[in-house]
């Protein structure tokens, strides 16, 4: 079995490798399956991400969605040092600046803050997932940290974890860790993919 490191070289690889045009396609595919599906048809607050390094382009369901009056989110770092995310409301005024991972992100206004907890559904970059829900990420823990609430309940609440790939990007078997938490479904071009979690407990 290949080591995570090996498998993020190899994804990562191919995931960069896609041209324009398929993205663009491929975007609009998983656009369709998240604005036809009941999670995000009953959602009031729905937190995404900002595409980088060749992942999954978010930005055709972000709109879709707020052209349906739902509130959209995106990540933020944590000023602190618990090296977890914070969520900000995104509007058409937003302004962003690179983060000191030199990704883009909304320039926080205390106003526009979101606690993880009052979010209904989260949708999450990776980098690899399985058909049990396991998250392969890149590295870093924040979204383990960010929701580790989720782990310490009896029953599955608020927020529905979904992470966003090419269907190229599932893997046989990821070994999970103690601090992972799972995802309750995987969105690709190919559909949206919810998990039982039941066997978990």
């Amino acid at each position: 079995m290949a080591s995570r490191t090996e498998l993020r070289r190899e994804i990562r690889t191919r995931r960069k490798a896609l041209g324009e045009a398929e993205r663009e396609h491929l975007a609009d595919c998983v656009a369709r399956h998240l604005l036809a599906s009941q999670s995000i048809i009953t959602a009031r607050r729905i937190a995404g991400y900002i595409a980088v390094n060749g992942e999954l382009d978010l930005e055709p369901f972000l709109l879709g969605a707020m052209a349906r009056d739902k509130s959209v989110y995106l990540p933020v770092l944590s000023p602190l040092s618990d090296q977890r995310l914070w969520f900000m409301a995104w509007h058409a005024e937003t302004r962003f600046a690179p983060n000191r991972f030199g990704i883009p992100e909304p320039v926080v206004h205390k106003r526009d803050l979101i606690r993880p907890i009052q979010l209904d559904v989260v949708l999450t970059p990776l980098v690899g997932f399985d058909d049990r829900g396991n998250r392969l990420g890149m590295g870093g823990g924040f979204y383990d940290r960010t929701f580790a609430f989720r782990r310490l309940r009896r029953h599955w609440h608020r927020p529905l974890l979904i992470g966003c790939a090419y269907g190229f990007q599932q893997v046989e078997t990821l070994e999970s860790e103690a601090w992972d938490v799972p995802l309750d479904g995987v969105v690709t071009e190919d559909g949206l993919t919810l998990f039982d979690h039941r066997h978990r407990r």
